[in-house]
């Protein structure tokens, strides 16, 4: 059994009890500590985290096409150990899923999942001004012991529509990661006009956005990536 907490805001330390398996991001491992000899290895994913090849392979293919993709590292513990994973001083949000509940979120920022996640990729959009609303990464709960630890650029912050059923509108390119039960999938909102094409654009001409009938939670950070399309004309 594995069970997820953070340390000081940015490490996560997975505390394994008897024998499992863990998926991290390549390289995450920063720390160990088991008694005896050290009773976990590492080794990398070729295809994905899927048991099955078929699924496996169009995994793979659907990650790569979509740009989704992220270098996966499997995790074999066998006995009761602690290990610590990091990535670049980011900070950590660990978050465990119920049965059913899915989170959807951005490959770069996935840090570690544990084997009772479904990890796949859905697309939800098309994208206009922003690389970001082609696709997601999605891992849904399957059993008791479904943790996630996401990695995000500064403290993140939290909205939530559950019981206010507000409307959420959130920039692509902050947005971490959202969670809900079912279908709670974004609309993408787009505000082009003919300024936008003369150098007059706002810099927020697209959304993510939740109206009231869709319950859901958005983690998103206090910084933008860099990158995406911009369609102006200096």
């Amino acid at each position: 059994m594995l069970t997820f907490e953070t340390v000081n805001e940015l490490t996560l330390k997975v505390t394994c009890t008897g024998n499992d398996i863990l998926f991290t991001k390549a390289g995450a491992y920063i720390a160990g500590d088991c008694a005896g000899n050290t009773n976990y290895r590492f080794e990398k994913v070729l295809l994905g985290p899927q048991n099955n090849l078929g699924q496996a392979l169009l995994g793979s293919l659907a990650r790569r096409v979509t740009g989704e993709n992220i270098p996966l590292m499997k995790v074999t513990l066998s006995g009761n150990s602690e290990t610590y994973y990091a990535c670049n001083a980011q900070h950590v949000l660990v978050y465990r899923l119920e049965p059913g509940e899915t989170i959807s979120v951005e490959s770069e920022n996935i840090l570690a999942f544990t084997q009772d996640c479904r990890y796949s990729v859905r697309f939800i959009g098309s994208g206009v001004l922003s690389q970001k609303g082609l696709a997601t990464s999605t891992l849904t709960g399957e059993g008791k012991n479904a943790y996630v630890a996401i990695l995000t650029d500064g403290n993140p912050i939290a909205l939530s529509n559950v019981q206010s059923r507000n409307t959420i509108a959130v920039d692509p390119d902050a947005v971490i990661c959202w969670m809900g039960n079912g279908n709670c999938d974004p609309h993408i909102r787009t505000d082009v006009n003919w300024k936008t094409f003369i150098g007059q654009a706002s810099g927020e001409s697209y959304s993510f956005e939740w109206n009231g009938s869709m319950p859901v939670t958005v983690i998103i950070q206090p910084s933008e990536r860099k990158g995406g399309i911009q369609l102006k004309i200096d």
